[in-house]
């Protein structure tokens, strides 16, 4: 569980030797490249026609209709089968608009009915204006008008005024409304027309979903075209000579310098200096990687921090299990788990996420037993399952209590993780004051219930200590003068404001208690209420009863499981991060082939 240490390395070689260096680097894929070129463009052909090919691949695989995938590429362009798809999609979404708008017209037109409008001369160059008239308004019409209601219904008249010009607005109580010139009967044969062309356009993209496979088989290829290209564009080239330069993990400094040496190239290998931002590369055992990607998905560490994964994989567990707080629930979200767990281990990021998975449900498993909770059941004391019953989750002071706890372990932990990061500086007993004064405030808070002074008055006596603590080592400043040591002593005053943030964080772990009842109310209600209905309805109540058990158990799962990935990776990401994680980190990317080597 840590942070890799990166090494930057530099290859020099001649021009001739360029692309063949950069192609057998992709192999190897062991570099995170570094643009050694001022002003580098990320534009090009290649990554456009990557992009396309993405677009592509996502609009036949949102297909509702899938045809028998080809695998042979023999008489496959990826280039014309992807504008292909293009030009489909872009035909399908006009002519989408197009059915929608004739739709929209055609319901306007409908109550004027099918008519075709005369030509001027035909009725001595009069014209026909439409007007839709709320009925209550009918009176208002000028008395010098020629007009005919053609269609009504409980709200309005359609109305069709004959007149050389325009009736003035004085006239009519209403704007005019445009019909057109197009008729009912043509709109609709326009709307058939569109409706068999959209049609056969649908076709095409069903019949195009053959080639999904392979589009996905030249993908890959595509995209490693384009990053091989993007690579030529990152090497500086002066005077027939290249450089290449990126980051690599200190494990492959000997397979590199092999590889130098094997193709005569220069190679210069540095440390990171101060300046330098190198990318960050997490590295865990594969039984707690899980907790590396959802680091990683949330925000990756600086390379110059620490590697949060195992502190995130073992809380979220621990948190998800509180929330739960159900045996129950939690031997559901196993029989799930194991029923997707073949299709969960197809890759190694799903086999990590998977491995998350299983730990947070055991764990889960084992903390509802100790709380008594079978899916709003709770066993009697006699009983087996209630004899190691240990946690009462309607006992408010013992749970509320124990979260609180939870949230001072967690919050000291991030302050002493923080303190060791710093080691080398005095600001390190800044962080040991924090945990001081969580751990003794805590302390004397839950000693006061037992009236025990003595003990509460040296809680007070540690919290003292760490607020001293706090105000001196607080600043980066040095000790050397008179003027630092008063900078000091104000940047520690400073920081004691964060006192109250300090307490808002630790009261946040009540959530752990809130939801967890929460979701055991729940359960308990539809519990209750399915009892209620099969003795109030003999017979049909039992249907009804099951519908509300499957229903309400189903609906609370659902919460369930939202609250705790919720609010089980809030705590860390909000609380735990704010103490001990500052500086954001860009993840290592390896200049590697993502296509058949």
């Amino acid at each position: 569980m840590a942070i890799v240490k990166l090494k930057k390395v530099t290859l020099c070689g001649l021009s001739d030797a360029k692309t063949q260096t950069l192609i057998d680097l992709q192999k190897m894929g062991v570099l995170h490249l570094i643009p050694m070129q001022t002003a580098l463009s990320t534009e090009s052909t290649e990554c456009y026609q990557a992009e396309q090919v993405i677009e592509a691949l996502k609009y036949l695989n949102q297909c509702p209709n899938k045809r028998h995938q080809m695998h042979s590429s023999d008489q496959f362009d990826l280039d014309v089968t992807t504008q292909e798809v293009l030009k489909v999609k872009s035909s399908i979404r006009s002519l989408s608009d197009q059915r929608d708008a004739l739709k929209k017209r055609i319901e306007e037109i409908e109550p004027w009915g099918d008519f075709q409008l005369p030509d001027p001369e035909e009725v001595a160059g009069l014209k026909l204006w439409f007007y839709i008239v709320p009925k209550r308004l009918i009176t208002e019409i000028a008395d010098n008008l020629i007009w005919q209601c053609v269609y009504q219904n409980n709200q309005f008249a359609y109305v069709v005024v004959v007149a050389e010009t325009e009736p003035q607005n004085s006239a009519m109580p209403v704007a005019r409304t445009h019909t057109g010139s197009i008729s009912l009967s043509q709109l609709r044969h326009q709307l058939n027309e569109i409706t068999l062309a959209l049609e056969d356009r649908q076709a095409e993209r069903e019949s195009l979903t053959r080639w999904i496979a392979v589009m996905i088989l030249h993908l890959n290829e595509a995209t490693d075209s384009s990053e091989l290209a993007l690579a030529e564009r990152m090497a500086l080239y002066e005077s027939g000579v290249f450089a290449i330069q990126g980051w690599l993990p200190e494990k492959d400094l000997e397979r590199l310098k092999a590889f130098a040496d094997q193709r005569q190239l220069a190679i210069l290998i540095e440390e990171p200096s101060s300046v330098d931002k190198p990318p960050t590369l997490l590295e865990n055992r594969a039984e707690l990687a899980g907790g590396e990607e959802v680091v990683n998905f949330y925000q990756t560490p600086a390379y110059q921090g620490w590697d949060p994964s195992v502190a995130v994989f073992i809380s979220f567990t621990l948190f998800f299990a509180m929330i739960l707080s159900d045996a129950g629930y939690a031997a559901v979200f196993g029989l799930i788990l194991l029923l997707k767990w073949k299709t969960l281990g197809q890759t190694e990021k799903k086999k990590r996420l998977r491995f998350l998975a299983a730990t947070t449900v055991s764990v889960a498993l084992f903390w509802g037993v100790l709380t008594g909770g079978y899916m709003g059941y709770s066993p009697p004391s006699e009983s087996f399952l209630g004899g190691i019953k240990i946690f009462d989750i309607n006992d408010f002071d013992q749970m509320m209590a124990l979260s609180m706890g939870v949230g001072v372990i967690h919050i000291s932990m991030a302050n002493l993780i923080l303190a060791y990061q710093h080691k080398q500086s005095s600001s390190a007993f800044g962080s040991v004051g924090w945990v001081l004064i969580v751990c003794a405030g805590f302390g004397s808070w839950f000693l006061s219930r037992y009236d025990n002074q003595s003990l509460i008055d040296t809680c007070y006596g540690v919290m003292g200590a760490g607020f001293v603590m706090l105000i001196l080592f607080s600043s980066e400043k040095p000790f050397d003068s008179w003027k630092n040591f008063g900078g000091r002593l104000l940047d520690g005053l400073k920081n004691t404001v964060r006192i109250t943030q300090l307490f808002g964080d630790v009261l946040s772990y009540m959530r752990l208690f809130a939801l967890g009842l929460a979701s055991a109310s729940l359960a308990l209600t539809f519990n209750q209420l399915a009892v209620q209905v099969y003795h109030a309805m003999p017979g049909l109540g039992l249907l009804f009863s099951i519908i509300i058990l499957l229903f309400g158990h189903g609906l609370n799962l659902v919460l369930c499981l939202m609250s705790g990935v919720v609010h089980g990776l809030r705590l860390n990401f909000i609380e735990f991060y704010n103490w001990s994680v500052s500086d954001e980190g860009y993840p290592f990317k390896a200049f590697a082939k993502k296509g058949g080597h």
